[in-house]
């Protein structure tokens, strides 16, 4: 989709936005609604180009794939002096931070930078 968006094309590209926010915040709780909203950004992505919610669909793909790649690691460190519990809860800290800058920049109509 190049070219202008329409206010209504605006409206569904922040309302998807929102929600791939809140799945990744309930995954916290149950990991496979982060799976369902980044699915949903790569489906999307495209129509979000060149528009303030691009740089968010950019943020959560990275949120997602950054969080997966710690969370693997400090599962396999768990083995290794529980070493891993401390790589799992800054990974956790750091997915909560990722989920409200987003989501607060998203809330002023803002892009969330670096993307």
């Amino acid at each position: 989709m190049n070219g202008e968006r329409s206010a209504e094309q605006l409206a569904g590209l922040k309302q998807i936005t929102l929600v791939v926010y809140i799945l990744q915040a309930l995954s916290f709780f149950m990991g496979i609604t982060a799976i369902v909203g980044v699915v949903i950004n790569y489906v999307k992505k495209e129509d979000a180009a060149g528009t303030v919610y691009e740089s968010h669909f950019d943020w959560q793909i990275r949120t997602f794939w950054w969080g997966l790649l710690w969370s693997v690691l400090g599962f396999i460190l768990i083995f290794a002096l529980g070493l891993g519990f401390i790589v799992l809860f800054v990974a956790w800290v750091w997915a909560i931070y990722r989920v409200v800058k987003g989501w607060l920049k998203w809330n002023d109509n803002q892009p969330v930078h670096p993307a």
